[in-house]
């Protein structure tokens, strides 16, 4: 698993685990480097095969994160690199927050360009093989601006890899939205405004066309140090992260993290097993009311995803057409009515479908778990107002657009752009104003709790990004809720299902991609051996 902690606890256990140093802050910073100077020399043996006589070149802001670059740069420089320090803050700053660094790097044999955002600044971005990304901290303000926007528009441009310091500069680090085009002084043309739509992380990074400046610096890697930081794992931010490499460097206990994301052997041992006493009721039966006259297919693929991902049993409502669909591709489901342990509600359902609507409201009176999806959000706000939700546990699982008109309908409007450009703000808003716990489908796909009662702390938000670009196709997120219906139907909790079904689901999308186009009923078919994999390979614990 990686766990992301809040930047205060991170201050926190950085100033503890100081304390309890000989050389306090500064072994920190001596511990940082060398983690960071090691990363970026694997990736200069990468890209230039060597790191002697290969070209690093530093973003320097006046944030201690400059410093480890300047450290980590005379490492390299030692190693027999040419590193440049191309300096962006304010020359009066300079020797306050980084006078050791420049000096280390300054007797490694290392170049510090003063006017950093310069012609002879930009050349050596152009030239580099690597640019190292120190221009904010954690404590950064989001947004670049004048020669910080500068130099992170000319890393945009050149084909050096990027590793960025602890998180890309200009991100806000604690809820991983992106800021909108920036303003440069040292070059000119802005853009206004921040990008909607799938391409929203590059367009809000960057600035207007010609503009030559960059809001936000986007990384190749990025060396994060003790933990993940939130932006890292939280759309759209985490799009401009690349891999993420967390080094230790000795913090003691963060407290619980805010944001994380499952790995493979969390997935596999919350994922429910059958024993020698299961039978079919026993390993979950569930309900699926989905598709209809205008979107057939729905139904065929939650209910084969269910199927395919486990469940006991399937029992389907719907009318006639869907209903021969599903009965023809999947004979194992049972049509009509009957006992269920949870019910997947509203994939492919149009909401003026009478007929659907009446099983959906019928569904969501009962007192097991439901997950609800497109079709069904309506009927779920009526049955919250009107005090006719069961007792069950609720997973919604929209997507953008579907969160923005579930918002409306909560008493809060919004568009899908602003979904797409603040994510896990408006995934939170819907969970507190509902009471039940959100899906919010993307490439990272968030699960978000309700508050605590009382005020109390929520659960960490968990962020999964198992998935490939070539999922972003029609029918996947029916296959996604069939999955997720399937585990609510095992067992798992609202949060669970979610987290692990968004995960399986990415994962079977790669083994069905093979890294080309793919359609949704590949990645239905691809479940069983995805599976398979995970219970049987992944050691358990």
């Amino acid at each position: 698993m990686t766990s992301a902690h809040d930047v205060e606890a991170v201050r926190a256990a950085e100033q503890a685990a100081a304390a309890g140093l000989p050389g306090g802050l500064a072994t920190l910073v001596e511990r940082a480097s060398a983690a960071l100077a090691g990363v970026v020399g694997s990736e200069l043996r990468a890209v230039a095969g060597r790191v002697y006589g290969s070209r690093a070149v530093l973003l320097v802001g006046s944030g201690t994160n400059g410093g480890d670059a300047l450290h980590a740069g005379a490492l390299l420089a030692r190693r027999g690199a040419s590193v440049t320090a191309l300096l962006a803050a304010d020359r009066s700053h300079e020797p306050r927050a980084h006078g050791p660094g420049l000096a280390a790097l300054r007797a490694a044999g290392g170049r510090v360009v003063e006017d950093g955002a310069g012609e002879v600044g930009l050349a050596a971005v152009a030239a580099a093989d690597i640019v190292v990304d120190g221009l904010l901290g954690v404590g950064g303000r989001p947004g670049l601006r004048g020669a910080a926007a500068a130099l992170a528009g000319a890393a945009e441009r050149s084909s050096a890899r990027v590793v960025a310091v602890d998180v890309p500069s200009g991100v806000d680090v604690t809820t991983g939205a992106l800021p909108s085009a920036p303003t440069s002084a040292s070059a000119s043309g802005s853009a206004s405004g921040a990008a909607s739509g799938s391409g929203a992380a590059s367009e809000a990074a960057t600035g207007g066309e010609g503009s030559g400046t960059a809001a936000a610096v986007r990384a190749d890697v990025t060396v994060t140090f003790g933990t993940a930081k939130p932006a890292l794992l939280l759309p759209p931010a985490s799009a401009l992260a690349g891999r993420v490499v967390v080094a230790p460097i000795g913090l003691g206990d963060l407290g619980d993290p805010v944001v994380e994301r499952l790995g493979v052997r969390e997935i596999a041992d919350l994922w429910p097993r059958p024993d020698g006493e299961s039978d079919k009721y026993s390993r979950g039966v569930l309900g699926v009311v989905a598709g209809g006259a205008t979107f057939p297919g729905a139904a065929v693929l939650s209910t084969g995803a269910a199927v395919r991902a486990g469940a006991g049993m399937v029992r389907y409502l719907g009318p006639t057409p869907p209903t021969d669909l599903v009965r023809s591709r999947w004979p194992e489901v049972v049509p009509g009515p009957g006992r269920v342990q949870a019910w997947l509600l509203g994939p492919g359902v149009d909401p003026d479908d009478e007929g659907q609507g009446e099983h959906v409201r019928e569904a969501l009176a009962q007192d097991v778990p439901c997950v609800v999806d497109a079709g069904a959000l309506p009927a779920l706000v009526t049955a919250l107002d009107e005090g006719e939700r069961g007792s069950g546990g609720t997973l919604v699982v929209p997507h953008a657009g579907e969160l923005a008109r579930l918002l409306g309908l909560l008493g809060h409007d919004c568009t899908r752009a602003d979904v797409q450009e603040r994510p896990l703000e408006h995934a939170r808003r819907a969970a507190d104003a509902s009471g039940v716990v959100v899906l919010l489908k993307g490439s990272t796909t968030l699960v978000v709790d309700p508050e605590g009662e009382g005020g109390g702390p929520r659960p960490p938000v968990r962020a999964q990004a198992d998935g490939t670009p070539w999922l972003a196709t029609a029918g996947s997120g029916d296959v996604l809720a069939g999955v997720v219906g399937a585990l609510a139907a095992l067992g798992l909790a609202p949060r669970d299902a979610g987290a692990v079904g968004a995960a399986v689901h990415g994962l079977a999308a790669h083994a069905a991609s093979g890294g080309g186009p793919l359609h949704a009923e590949a990645v239905l078919h691809a479940l069983p051996e995805v599976l398979t994999a995970l219970l049987v390979d992944v050691p358990r614990g």
